[in-house]
């Protein structure tokens, strides 16, 4: 069972709202209703409705326009990253397939240059810290334990690159992973298990071998994508 989280009354308002802009139930360009009516129809304060409007408005999800109308944004073109945890799952709770295999094209894309970079960034300082996980996750037989491990693996290894954007970027595809997290262990699992391969890695970053750690990153995951992109096909042609 999951932990009963307290949340304020303007982020329930929030959320409910982004899930409705997001599910595209209030579409892009409609108008969302004043302060006073939607306070009314929610039973809540006209402050916790304005906190929360504003907060729809950092998100770019909304803009208020001249007069105090409020208009939804097409999020698809103003929204960040910071929206896919919000978007992995369909308003039926299924998981989204289009955002599920955009997930897996960028994390393809730019795992090889994280690890590129971290090898020059990180070098021997952060291999020391990579090791220690590799020694754990030759020792484990469970696979949620490996999932766990190469999680906290290439967490280190988007810390050790030195790039902010990257790192912002993970955080957000993180998430992303973590709403899904169940749904994806049997399915990467030989990911979660090709070991060798992560400890060549370490290796390859701790002697500051920038090409030869792209090179065995793409090598790993293209394992974890290939499943990944198998699932989801058959899953979307099931429906």
């Amino acid at each position: 069972m999951d932990s009963i989280q307290k949340t304020s009354i303007s982020e329930q308002v929030y959320l409910q709202l982004r899930k409705r802009i997001l599910t595209r139930s209030l579409p892009t360009g409609a108008e969302l209703p004043s302060e006073r009516e939607l306070a009314e129809t929610l039973g809540v304060n006209r402050g916790a409705v304005r906190e929360a409007i504003k907060r729809l408005q950092q998100a770019r999800l909304v803009r208020v326009r001249h007069g105090g109308a409020t208009q939804v944004e097409n999020f698809e073109s103003e929204g960040g990253l910071e929206l896919l945890p919000s978007l992995m799952s369909t308003a039926k709770g299924q998981v989204n397939l289009e955002v599920a295999l955009g997930i897996i094209a960028l994390r393809k894309a730019i795992a090889p240059t994280v690890a590129a970079h971290a090898a020059v960034h990180g070098g021997e300082v952060l291999a020391q810290q990579l090791r220690p996980i590799v020694h754990k996750m030759q020792a484990a037989t469970e696979l949620e334990t490996l999932q766990q491990l190469a999680f906290e693996f290439w967490g280190h290894v988007v810390q050790g690159s030195g790039n902010m954007v990257f790192k912002l970027a993970f955080n957000s595809m993180n998430q992303t992973y973590l709403a899904a997290w169940h749904s994806l262990t049997q399915v990467m699992q030989e990911e979660f298990r090709d070991v060798v391969t992560l400890a060549q890695l370490a290796d390859a970053i701790g002697a500051g071998e920038h090409r030869r750690s792209e090179v065995l990153a793409r090598q790993h995951i293209e394992l974890g994508s290939r499943a990944l992109s198998a699932a989801f096909s058959k899953t979307n042609s099931n429906n």
